[in-house]
């Protein structure tokens, strides 16, 4: 008999305690990727550290995890987080707040979504929009992953017009009518539509199809340039489509070369639009509008949501002037109506100017401004519906207080805005333009004096075929443009390097456009736009639910 030394059999208990603990790490893990799901559905990105600190709020609910992971949401929602990266700091502060009312919460379980409202709201600074540059070669977008500086090189002018030509090329090459054909025999009464670069049209006969640039490269002589030459044009005898036709604005136009070299217009029009879903095909998951991308299954959650929040409203409002006594008691008016509604706004969206004269190098009245921000705190808190249920955004207008009248502009001053937050801490400043994510839906805000300055700055009438509006002429060029403000720089400079932060590509749901001109509404391509007009001025505001994208234009009596 052989008797081995030293083998010992391991103990049977020791199995299950092994798989024990493999269940434990795979609980563990399934935390950690369910907490990631729910911060990006809300387009927000958690740090390691706050990834931690949130997991060990969580587990203090074993059986209730979602609804305190819905509840810390809730609560950060009203933080002003500068970013939708999130580190451990807002939310070590929020869980603080909740682990002080959690007996409070216990008593009432239905707490933590009593008011899920403030919760499917996502604000997007413009200086935080995601950069993306397309790349003619390979025919796919690259996401900008450096520092961006706000005074950019000589270099970053040209590649702002490089930028905004290659995006409308790329979306017309997959318009069927510009391209290619696949055989020679599918041509129009005028030959192919294809698209044919300036290049090419040295010694050409008969009528081409070219995209360009329209350019004053000499004083009086107009041009059309695309990346590879350009090209004078005359227009002498030509027809547009609907839209304001400035310098700087990108055309896809009709023509035949002259013998004098110069490309004689006959048709000249925006490069078509493309539809939403396509555009987003595309893309393959790409995030231009900043909001965080989503999973297919996520977004069908939220457009289930999107669909139940009837009773979201957004009230807008545009020249709120605070050193003016008649708009204040325009605005307490505003404001009493709807404290003594049965559900209050959701959201008001108070966009400048804030002062009836401009905030330039001559203003030296900063202090009453901070003050009457101030007394606009106060007004609030004397509505405490209002104040509990609402959130107040504020976007700078043309000639408000700033660093300069660039765009885009950044948010107003701290010190400006410094005693309306101490009364109303869950107030958001925004920059101008501003971004806002509801649920699934995309709406972007703009406050310009723009329908003038493109009526100004037009180098041709506009035709009058389709419509003689100027504002639905103002909505065709800017959705067309796939740009809030294709003005020529010398007219609105814009910071070079956060160009793309005025793109409308893909295309929003919703363009608001604050404009001291005529309130109005349009839709144009499933694309609602609409201008609140001037509060100050005329009374007039808009009641916008974003649920059924409905539109009241509304104005207090005269």
């Amino acid at each position: 008999m052989v008797t081995k030394v030293g083998v010992v059999p391991a103990p049977f208990p020791f199995v299950p305690l092994e798989r024990e603990r493999e269940r434990e790490m795979s609980g563990a893990v399934m935390m950690k990727k369910k907490v990631q799901r729910k911060f990006k559905m809300r387009g927000y990105t958690l740090r390691v550290d706050a990834l931690d600190a949130v997991i060990s709020f969580a587990s203090r609910f074993p059986a209730a995890e979602d609804d305190a992971l819905d509840l810390l949401l809730d609560q950060l929602d009203h933080e002003s987080l500068k970013s939708s990266i999130i580190d451990k700091d807002p939310v070590n502060r929020v869980v603080s707040l909740l682990l002080e009312a959690e007996a409070a919460v216990e008593e009432n379980p239905d707490a933590a979504a009593c008011d899920g409202r403030g919760s499917a709201l996502r604000v997007i600074d413009a200086f935080l929009v995601p950069k993306f540059r397309y790349d003619p070669v390979k025919k796919i977008f690259y996401e900008h992953t450096g520092s961006l500086p706000i005074h950019g090189e000589a270099s970053a002018k040209a590649k702002l017009y490089k930028d905004r030509f290659l995006l409308l090329y790329q979306r017309l090459s997959r318009d069927q009518h510009f391209a290619k054909p696949a055989f020679e025999t599918e041509r129009t009464e005028f030959g192919s539509c294809e698209i044919s670069p300036i290049q090419s049209l040295v010694g050409q006969t008969g009528r081409r199809w070219v995209m360009g640039v329209i350019s004053q490269l000499e004083d009086g002589h107009f041009y059309l340039e695309d990346l590879t030459a350009s090209v004078e044009i005359n227009l002498s005898d030509y027809r547009i489509t609907t839209g304001f036709f400035t310098e700087n604005t990108i055309v896809v136009a009709e023509g035949q070369m002259l013998l004098e070299g110069i490309f004689k217009i006959f048709t000249c029009g925006f490069p078509p639009l493309e539809d939403r879903d396509k555009t987003l095909k595309a893309l393959a998951g790409l995030d231009f509008f900043g909001g965080g991308t989503l999973t297919k299954e996520e977004t069908l959650r939220l457009a289930e949501l999107e669909k139940r929040a009837v009773n979201d409203m957004f009230i807008i409002m545009s020249d709120v002037w605070l050193d003016n006594e008649e708009a204040m008691g325009k605005l307490e008016t505003v404001l009493d109506g709807f404290e003594n509604e049965e559900v209050v706004p959701s959201l008001f969206v108070l966009m400048g100017n804030f002062c009836s004269r401009p905030c330039n190098l001559s203003f030296h009245s900063y202090s009453s401004i901070r003050e009457q921000f101030g007394k606009l705190g106060q007004m609030i808190e004397s509505h405490p519906r209002l104040k509990e249920h609402s959130r107040f955004l504020f976007i700078p207008g043309p000639e408000d207080a700033g660093p300069s009248t660039v765009l885009p502009r950044c948010a107003l001053p701290k010190y400006i805005t410094e005693e309306f937050q101490n009364r109303i801490p869950n107030a958001i400043f925004s920059s101008n333009p501003c971004r806002i994510k509801f649920y699934t839906q995309e709406i972007v805000f703009f406050r310009q004096d723009l329908l003038y300055r493109m009526q100004r700055s037009c180098l041709m009438p506009p035709s009058t075929e389709e419509t003689s509006d100027p504002f639905e002429h103002l909505v065709a060029t800017i959705t067309h443009q796939s740009h809030l403000c294709p003005l020529p720089l010398v007219v609105q400079p814009v910071i070079w390097n956060y160009d793309h932060s005025l793109h409308l590509y893909p295309t929003p749901h919703t363009i608001v456009l604050g404009d001291k001109s005529e309130q109005k509404a349009f839709s144009y391509t499933g694309i609602t736009c609409f201008n609140p007009g001037s509060f100050s001025n005329d009374g007039t505001f808009v009641a916008y639910r974003p649920c059924t994208r409905e539109v009241e234009l509304s104005a207090l009596p005269a």
